[in-house]
This record gives C-alpha cells, structure tokens and sequence, in this order.
C-alpha cells in the first residue's frame, strides 16, 4: 500500500469514527510517516500513527492498532491539556516533531495549526533543539533512577530496558530525526555514522548487551518469543496501554519486523524490540494467564540472559548504572552533533 492511500485511510477513520464524539478537537499524524513522500511505499511491518486531540485534562484508552481500509492505524488519544502551552510541546521531544510540519488531518476549532504555526519556525532553533535533547536525557535518566527492583521479574526489564533505549533519542534529537520507538537502533546508527561520530555505536549495544550476540542466537529468541506471542494473543483480556501490540493484526511489527531486521543483518538491533515484547507478554499473562506465564517465563529469562547477559537483579542494577556513567559521554557526542548539524540555526 502506498503511504497516501493509508493517509486517507486515517482520515476517513477520523471522520468516521473520532470526530462525531463530544469532546473531539481534532486529529494530526505523528511517528515515522511524517514527512515522507504520499507515492512512498508503506512497509507491512509499519503502521501510520494517528493522535487524536480531546478536550479536557485526561483523554480516553487508546485504541491501538486497528485495520481500516486495508490501512494498519495505531489510534492514540491525546488530550488538549498536554497541548496546550505551545513552548513545553516545543520543549518535548516526544511531542514537538508531530507539528514540525502541517500533520494536520481534521482542525475544526484551528488549535492544532496555530500549534503548528508556533512550533515550525523554532522547531531547529538550536536553544530549542538543545532543550529537547535535555528532555530526553533527562528520561533516560529520571526513569533509570526509578527502577524498583522489588517489581515483578517483565516490570524490571521494562523498567531498564526502555530508558537506557532512550539514549538512541539524544542524538536522534540532535540531528533533527525521528525518535522512532522499534527501529531506534538502526536510526541511531545512521545518524553518528554519518557525523563522524560511529564509533559510539557499540557502545549504546553494549549497554544492551548485545554487541557481540549472533544471528542464529537471536533469530533462536525470536523463534521463542513468536510462540509467547502467538500463545498470548487469544488470552489478553485486561486492557494495559501497550495491549494493541499484542494482538494478531499486530504481529507483522512485533513479530515478522524483528524477523526482517534479522534477515537483513541486523540482528543486534532486533534485541530490543524482541525483549520489549517478550517483556509485555509476560506482564499480561502474569494477569491473564498464570499457568501459562509460569510455563513461559524461563524461556523469556533465558532470552534476557543470551541477549544481555544480565542473570540476576543485581546484575541489571549494575548495567542500570552503567548506563547512568554513560550519559556524560553520550551528550558529549550529542552537543558535537548538535554543533555540526547544518538544519540547526541561531
């Protein structure tokens, strides 16, 4: 499917769907569509986000993943209250890039293309670029610090592993890219590639642990992890935010995406993802489904141990750590991408 017949797609789901509510607002695109061409081709291991804006301070559950129209959506509703001081959107790294350009898709009451108009001509102010980059060490670092290592065994690798991903975000911010969530790695690694900067790259996998782990030992995981996945699917029943991810319409991303990342070589950076959704896995059937958590759990555990290497709590504390004594040198990198990047302006 090309990228403009899915953007249509969305923007009949909207009309359909969204925009007849009390409290709609209006709806833009967001993610790693933005800003690629309509004749471009969208992979089947992708989908077109869409942020649906709600009055109030709280909006409804998002859907997640759906189909319309031979389109895959990922629905998120945002409320207004999160929107509304267009300097802290612009200060936000996980907000500011959906209104760099006009994403609108339906603008009844005009706010969102006031916030666009705000937004674009200091989007690449390097104050502005260098308060986003901010914002995302300060995640990395803020939710590094609050790993509990009393939660259960999926919450304490989700709790290390998505922040110290999020160190990939700092100099994709730099760089003015899209801080995607499953291919960051990939991302990551074009970007100090092409600043001269490369040889940080084995440095953010090994803060995974996984710098030096093999093809077949990862497509192994995965092969493990595609049957939790397949045995999780018809048991989820309680309704977590991640939920849609795990549903069949979703498996061509969580699944069959790892499967393309290996296949093209790079199996380093299909760990993270693999983790990611083992982890979300157990999280539910530990709800849903005990028996079969239980039954599972040791192979995720012995996906955890190849993959990273990390065994034991303690061991995870320590990586954590790690990763904290990193960010000095992380943004050293940034602020010397930051400072070349011709996008950027005074």
């Amino acid at each position: 499917m090309r990228l403009g017949e899915a953007r249509a797609a969305a923007a009949h789901w909207v009309a359909a769907h969204a925009r007849p509510a009390p409290d709609y607002l209006g709806a833009y695109f967001s993610g790693s569509t933005v800003g690629r061409p309509d004749d471009a081709e969208l992979p089947v291991s992708s989908d077109v986000d869409v942020v649906v804006v709600t009055e109030g301070a709280e909006a409804p559950a998002k859907p997640g993943k759906l189909l319309h129209r031979g389109a895959l959506l990922e629905i998120t509703y945002e409320p207004w209250s999160l929107l509304a001081d267009p300097e802290a959107v612009l200060g936000a790294y996980h907000l500011a890039g959906g209104f760099r350009r006009d994403t609108v898709i339906d603008d009844p009451t005009g706010r969102l293309r006031a916030l666009h108009a705000y937004i674009a001509p200091r989007f690449a102010r390097r104050d502005q670029v260098r308060r986003r980059c901010l914002d995302a060490r300060h995640r990395v670092e803020s939710r590094l610090a609050a790993l509990d290592p009393a939660a259960p065994y999926a919450a304490r690798v989700l709790g290390w592993l998505f922040p110290t991903g999020v160190t990939t975000h700092v100099p994709l911010v730099a760089a003015l890219r899209n801080p995607t969530v499953r291919l960051r790695y990939p991302a990551v690694r074009d970007v100090l590639t092409a600043y001269g900067q490369e040889a940080l790259y084995p440095e953010l996998l090994g803060l995974l642990g996984c710098a030096e782990v093999s093809a077949p030992l990862v497509r192994h995981h995965l092969d493990a992890l595609t049957r939790t996945f397949d045995a999780t699917v018809p048991v989820a029943r309680t309704p977590f935010l991640f939920g849609s991810d795990l549903t069949e319409r979703a498996r061509p991303i969580a699944v069959d995406g790892s499967r393309e990342l290996i296949d093209r070589g790079d199996h380093r950076e299909a760990v993270f993802w693999i983790l990611a959704t083992f982890a979300r896995c157990h999280t539910v059937l530990a709800v849903d489904a005990p028996a079969l958590h239980t039954a599972r759990l040791p192979a995720f555990r012995e996906a955890v141990a190849d993959l990273t290497g990390i065994t034991r709590t303690a061991e995870l504390l320590t990586r954590r750590d790690e990763v904290l004594r990193f960010v000095p040198r992380l943004w050293t990198v940034t602020e010397k991408i930051l400072a070349a990047n011709p996008e950027v302006v005074e």
